[in-house]
């Protein structure tokens, strides 16, 4: 299970004293609790791996958003900083399917479910959603989809 994964690191980074790594995997503790408190009060259990990870991939383009805001004001110390917890979100997300992978992929879904225009966008992306979590940026996806779909 993802989160005995996350738990697990903590433990690790505490004992060996990396500071960056502590804080960040506290930080991912603290919001995943945050989901399950909400989760329990919309009267559902624990959220689930996959919500995990979707709230992961969120943590990760707030810290890439703010990496690009910091180095152009100037301050490198702090782009860096978030890119090293991007890092380290990273470490618990599936691999990121390349460009190449993601357009034969579109392109597969497109044939499979016989597309052939946009009003058959949303079954793509539904598609690709339930065949890929997690893997594709869902953006570029998206953008591949229509492409081919016009």
């Amino acid at each position: 299970m993802l989160r005995d994964q996350i738990n697990d690191a903590l433990k690790v980074a505490m004992k060996s004293q990396e500071k960056r790594r502590t804080a960040t995997l506290r930080l991912v503790n603290a919001a995943v609790k945050d989901r399950d408190i909400a989760a329990r009060t919309g009267g559902k259990d624990n959220v689930s791996d996959d919500e995990i990870r979707e709230l992961l991939q969120k943590m990760v383009r707030q810290r890439e958003e703010s990496a690009v805001v910091y180095a152009e004001a100037g301050r490198t110390e702090l782009a860096e900083q978030e890119r090293e917890e991007i890092e380290i979100i990273r470490d618990f997300l599936p691999r990121q399917m390349s460009e190449d992978e993601v357009r034969c992929a579109c392109e597969d879904v497109v044939k499979d479910i016989g597309a052939n225009g946009l009003r058959d966008m949303g079954k793509c992306m539904s598609t690709l959603k339930e065949r890929f979590p997690g893997q594709i940026d869902f953006g570029r996806a998206s953008t591949v989809v229509k492409g081919m779909l016009n």
